[in-house]
This record gives C-alpha cells, structure tokens and sequence, in this order.
C-alpha cells in the first residue's frame, strides 16, 4: 500500500474531472440504453480519439484549438454518419456502429506505426490519464458538460438523430481527452444499467451518486495501491453498479423473472 500516493492535490481535480463528465454521460447513456446503441460511446469516442491522433501528427498543441476542432470535427462527422446509417439501415445500426469503431481504432494504429512512443499514446487514449488532469483543464470541460446537460434537460423532446448524435458527440469528444475511452463507456453504460429498474426522477439521482462513489473509490484505491487509475475506477464502477441494480426495486425485478 502506498499512503504517499494519497495525494489530493492530485485526487481533487481528477475527482472534479469525473463528476463533469458523470454530469452529461449519465442521462445520455440512459437514453443509448433505451435506443439499444450501447457501442455508439465506444464508436465516437474512438472517432474523437482519433481526430486528436490526426491533429498531433500535424503539429497542434496538445490542447491547443486545433485539436479540439480535429476532435470534434471527427466526431460530429461520425454522428452523423450514424444518423444517416440509422434512417437508411436501421435492421444493422448496431453491426455498422461496430464497424466504424474498428475502423477508427485501426486507423489510430496505422497513424501511430511509425511513431516511436505511438504504443504509449494509444494507452493514454484508451485509459486515459486522468490523474494527470489539471485545474486548467476544468473549466472548458465544465462548460462543454453544462451546455450538454441544459440542452439535453430543456430541449431533448425536440431533438431528432441529428441532434441527439450532435449533443453526443460534442459530450463524449471533451470527456474522452479527460479519462479515455474506457472510462467513457463504463461512466455511460454502467450507471444506466444498475439503476434501469428505478423509478424516475429516484433513477437519475441514484446514478449519479454510483457514479461519484466510484470515482472516489476507484481514485483513492489506484493511489493506495499504486495502480492505473482509469482502470480502478471501471472495476469500482462495475462492482457498485452491481450492488444499486442488487438494491433495486424488488417488484420490477420479479415482473422482469
């Protein structure tokens, strides 16, 4: 156990991190659970990951304006790819979703196979480095979330494809460069599936308090312990999902058996 790992000047902000992207990708991810694109996080995200790859080979700062536009360019392009893929093949959106994210993931390959720290920056885009998250970084992820979530709660009933794979794609665009693309999709997914048996608005309350007691968990045990955050915080995230879907309404379950 490492006790000088437990370093909250380093925690905190990477906590805060957490909570701005909980802020938007727990009442998307309900709603790609209800639509049953659950892959679309991983597709996008993946897109997104791949724009910011393009833009570093270009020479852009690493945070600078230029690789966010390549990101969000890539991704608002992959939305509405899906978009037009929903309307015109619906039967297969799930199978096409699958198909665009190996097709970014392979692309990311190929743009870093000449690149000697190129396994390294595929890591940090998969699990991300959260605890290297600064204050600096808050703010602009801080507004991109609240915009995300005031759109999402006032103007959802009027968002067709088009607009719900923009909002998407703008949300899971600025919390992939904050956690990686795996904690995306368990901060999507795993919220909305531990408490899909809650009444609302009991659901949505309940799935963000999962989602906060799991970065706080996952983020002291990967500094007790001495290892990789991002990963940490998926296994708490999954383990306490099962403990809210285990303490869910009895009644729903014995209707669902």
């Amino acid at each position: 156990m490492n006790m000088s790992g437990l370093e909250f000047s380093i925690l905190i902000p990477a906590f805060l991190a957490g909570l701005l992207v909980l802020a938007s990708h727990v009442p998307l991810g309900m709603q790609v659970l209800a639509r049953g694109i659950v892959f679309i996080d991983l597709a996008i995200a993946q897109i997104a990951g791949l724009g910011v790859i393009g833009a570093d080979l270009m020479g852009f700062e690493p945070q600078g304006f230029g690789v966010q536009l390549a990101a969000v360019s890539a991704a608002l392009l992959g939305g509405l790819w899906l978009t037009y893929a929903e309307k015109r093949w619906p039967e297969v959106q799930e199978a096409l979703i699958g198909v665009l994210f190996v097709l970014a993931a392979t692309g990311s390959i190929l743009l870093l196979a000449h690149n000697p720290h190129g396994g390294e920056h595929l890591k940090d885009l998969l699990v991300g480095q959260i605890l290297w998250v600064s204050y600096q970084q808050l703010p602009l992820a801080a507004l991109v979330s609240l915009g995300v979530v005031l759109l999402w709660f006032t103007m959802r009933q009027h968002f067709g494809r088009a607009g719900f794979y923009i909002l998407f794609a703008f949300a899971v665009t600025a919390s992939v460069q904050l956690v990686g693309i795996y904690l995306v999709f368990a901060s999507l997914i795993v919220p909305a599936m531990a408490t899909r048996l809650y009444p609302e608005p009991k659901r949505l309350v309940v799935a963000y308090a999962m989602g906060a007691l799991s970065y706080a968990v996952g983020l002291i045990g990967s500094a007790w312990w001495d290892l990789p955050s991002g990963a940490v915080i998926v296994w708490a995230m999954a383990l306490i999902g099962l403990a809210v879907y285990g303490l869910g309404p009895r009644k729903m379950k014995e209707q669902l058996a």
